[in-house]
């Protein structure tokens, strides 16, 4: 099983602006795992430190050997080249020469039917799905989704979902990055919710959890 990423007593200041103060947080492997707050809470400072794109001000983030695979808000691909190129080229420079696994994500994203269109051209939709599907390329040990609904309609969220449910297995965690966390009810795990640079709440997401439900409202979260 995969070792866990840790964040501990992690802080991080830009000038006096404070993004992070004194984080304690483990995501542990086999989860799907929500990071939700409003904007400025530090989530995105939080996976920038993940992804080694800043160091802390204090504290430690200790990320074991492991894949990372990651989906933004803008989608990241060769605008120029074919949705087919892109996934070939994507697999080359990855390492990842698995056609059969290239043909699931085709289908689970449905890019055969665009497989052809330059990836620039397509819509806001069509390109997210693209950009999910280079995410998952590598079967990465920790998966990282920013706002992955975001451009899909109805349908889309709930083959994403289910693809996520058999994804993470015992040794691969998804970590979800979202505004709206009713709309993963079913599939998350584990819910974090971010403000002000602070934890207010890490656990579980069942029917019982009040205190999560309180800090969700009193946000004005979905």
């Amino acid at each position: 099983m995969a070792e866990p990423i840790r964040f501990e007593g992690v802080s991080k200041s830009y000038g006096d602006v404070v993004a992070l103060d004194s984080v304690d947080l483990e995501l542990r492997p086999g989860e799907i795992h929500c990071l939700v707050g409003p904007n400025g809470s530090g989530k995105t400072t939080l996976l920038d430190l993940l992804l080694g794109l800043t160091r802390p001000t204090s504290g430690t983030v200790t990320v074991p050997d492991v894949s990372l695979g990651c989906s933004f808000q803008s989608p990241t691909f060769y605008p120029g080249l074919t949705v087919t190129e892109n996934l070939d080229v994507f697999a080359r420079l990855s390492g990842c020469p698995d056609e059969a696994w290239r043909e699931r994500l085709r289908d689970v994203f449905g890019l055969d039917r665009v497989g052809g269109q330059v990836a620039g051209t397509l819509s806001g939709g069509w390109q997210k799905k693209l950009d999910l599907a280079l995410g998952f390329l590598k079967r990465p040990t920790y998966l990282l989704l920013d706002e992955p609904f975001s451009e899909l309609d109805d349908a889309s969220k709930r083959r994403l979902l289910d693809f996520l449910s058999e994804f993470c297995t015992e040794d691969r965690t998804a970590l979800v990055v979202t505004h709206h966390v009713r709309q993963f009810e079913g599939a998350v795990d584990r819910l974090t919710v971010f403000d002000g640079g602070e934890i207010r709440y890490d656990g579980g997401v069942g029917p019982d959890e009040r205190a999560r439900d309180r800090y969700l409202d009193a946000l004005g979260l979905d």
